[in-house]
């Protein structure tokens, strides 16, 4: 979806002592109900009312990871003034990630086709988010463990080297690795400025800072069709994508020597603990092995990798479902995802999922109404820019303002609803399940109707409107309800639970989207095409250019279009049954309201 709203919206809830686990103190199996229930506790307390002082609440937690407690430090060292400064920074970081990713995003399909493999658009992103999604999980670690300004550099490395990678690609395999570090960084730099809002805001505040700090869309929305233009007829690929690997580093630089400026200032007045020592080389690798749960990652990677794997190279076989690749693949891959459960339940060392606070119905829900929502998401929105370049013969530049909605739709809707949050009402379970959910099936619905060849486009930017108006709502509640029931100490964990479940309901979107492309696309085009057209299928089915290099009105262009709404409404009505999922979920979250949630105060906006 672009930029992720849903990451922007962490709650810093009181301070009140939950479940918390040094090295040695691990949760093990019969303190998880008592866990849950405290945690269920907590937030109910939380929905009737403060009662924890301010100073108390203000005190840096010395039973949280160093990471965490960096951060505690950090915020009662800095200035306002310095504080600020760092939200400017912030936002021109996700300037420059907003018209980069829209650019890159929009480059995809015709990259594929250049390669004459149109078909795997979908395949590129699904590999990517998937792997982008399950690093958060040891970088949630790395973020608690070595601290927010660490993370970035670590972050910011990864997006640049994946960006260098692109300028140098020469097929698609190395196109889709390039993507994975891409992903990979963009959404650790996203993950990262989604704690460090966290850590520096007030909740009642939240919504309206996530407003700002998404408005960088108000204008990439308007540019990064003309430089997608530019591009593909003047600069090329390579030069594109070389401007944003020097462009990246330099606009990141500021924020972080802010951030590394204040963790040093707050060293030397004491605030921060030096980080103990773990032995010598072999004895501290050993240590970070199993902190990290390298074997856990391993088998959940592996597993979910070759699972959805499965549903996007299937048509390329020659058997399809009946191959024994692809057979092993499914059941592997399903053994694997179980395997990695019980690892994780039962015998790792250090567990990445915090099993106490999944007892929690309102945690619970929120994960399930994240997946189903991402999963509708993708499997629609997969194909959406080349149905507009295609069957409403949009141009580059109107196409991705089109393609661009959701992006300026949910920047306007945020604003709107932050303030409606911070001064009128702050019931966001009632708010979700009465109107965000609702509208959102409206939108999706109505697309179903007016994705036909003879439809104007104006109706189907009404149905994006409506589902953008919809969906931001919805995403922002999501992860406020899901802080409202946890510790800051917990915020990096949850969300980074939170990126895997949207990563995998991503990649199965994205997966349901590739093999409905791949397995009724070119059966429709085979049932439609002329038979003058016929000896040219291969290179239609494959490449967007040809597709859209028809003239229109010609039996071909008709045949074309005709093809991908029928396709089209097959993958729409996949992903309104995934979005009535998601609006069942909200029903069963804990009906609290966040404007009368007390929290920390100290050092945040």
């Amino acid at each position: 979806m672009g930029f992720s709203i849903t990451n922007l919206t962490s709650g810093l809830t009181r301070s009140e002592k939950g479940p918390t686990h040094t090295d040695n103190e691990r949760i093990g199996p019969h303190d998880e109900e008592t866990n849950s229930r405290d945690y269920e506790k907590r937030a109910a307390d939380d929905a009737r009312g403060p009662s924890s002082s301010e100073e108390e609440l203000n005190k840096i937690d010395t039973t949280e990871e160093r990471g965490t407690q960096a951060m505690q430090a950090m915020v009662h060292v800095w200035t306002k003034k310095q504080l600020i400064l760092c939200y400017i920074f912030v936002w021109l970081i996700n300037f420059v990630f907003a018209f980069g990713g829209g650019i890159f995003g929009t480059l995809t399909p015709y990259i594929t086709s250049s390669f004459g493999q149109h078909s795997l658009t979908a395949l590129t992103d699904v590999i990517a988010g998937l792997i982008a999604g399950i690093f958060k999980l040891p970088f949630a670690k790395i973020m608690t463990i070595w601290g927010r300004p660490f993370a970035m550099v670590l972050a910011v490395t990864l997006a640049t080297l994946g960006v260098i990678m692109m300028a140098g690609t020469n097929n698609v395999k190395t196109y889709c690795a390039a993507k994975v570090f891409w992903y990979v960084g963009y959404n650790c730099v996203d993950f990262t400025i989604v704690v460090f809002t966290a850590d520096t805001s007030k909740l009642k505040n939240r919504a309206l800072i996530i407003g700002y700090l998404s408005s960088p869309y108000l204008i990439t929305t308007y540019t990064q069709g003309y430089a997608v233009t530019d591009i593909l007829s003047g600069i090329g690929t390579r030069w594109g994508f070389g401007i944003f690997a020097i462009f990246i580093p330099l606009t990141c630089i500021p924020f972080i020597s802010m951030l590394y400026y204040n963790e040093i200032k707050a060293r030397k007045q004491g605030l921060i603990e030096p980080i103990p020592s773990r032995g010598n080389l072999s004895q501290t690798i050993v240590y970070y092995l199993k902190e990290f749960d390298v074997v856990g990652l391993l088998i959940l990677a592996t597993g979910l990798a070759i699972f959805l794997l499965a549903f996007n190279i299937y048509s390329l076989q020659a058997k399809q479902w009946e191959s024994p690749m692809i057979i092993c693949f499914i059941v592997f891959g399903v053994l694997l995802i179980a395997v990695f459960v019980v690892w994780e339940k039962w015998f790792a060392p250090v567990n990445f999922i915090p099993w106490p606070l999944l007892k929690n119905r309102t945690v619970i829900f929120t994960y399930s109404m994240a997946f189903f929502t991402y999963l509708a998401f993708y499997v629609w929105d997969s194909y959406f820019y080349s149905l507009l370049i295609v069957l409403f013969n949009q141009s580059i530049v109107h196409a991705t303002y089109i393609n661009s909605i959701w992006s300026m739709g949910s920047c306007f809707t945020c604003l709107v609803y932050g303030v409606f949050v911070r001064y009128v009402y702050g019931r966001l379970k009632v708010i979700s399940a009465v109107w965000a959910a609702p509208l959102t099936l409206l939108g999706c619905g109505l697309m179903i109707h007016f994705r036909e060849p003879n439809q104007g486009v104006g109706y189907v930017v009404m149905c994006y409107i409506l589902f953008s108006f919809g969906a931001a709502v919805n995403v922002t509640n999501q992860q406020a309800t899901l802080m409202a029931v946890s510790k800051q100490g917990d915020f990096p964990a949850l969300l980074a639970g939170e990126s895997m479940v949207i990563a995998i309901g991503g990649a199965i979107g994205s997966t349901i989207a590739g093999a409905m492309w791949t397995g009724i696309f070119p059966k429709k085009l085979l049932a439609n095409l002329p038979a003058s057209a016929l000896d040219n299928f291969a290179n239609i089915y494959g490449d967007i250019d040809v597709q859209s290099g028809y003239p229109w009105g010609s039996p071909e262009r008709e045949a074309i279009n005709l093809s991908y709404s029928q396709t089209q409404k097959l993958m729409l009505s996949g992903a309104m049954a995934a979005y009535a999922c998601a609006w069942f979920s909200i029903f069963f979250w804990q009906d609290l309201d966040i404007r009368k949630m007390k929290q920390r105060t100290l050092g945040l906006l």
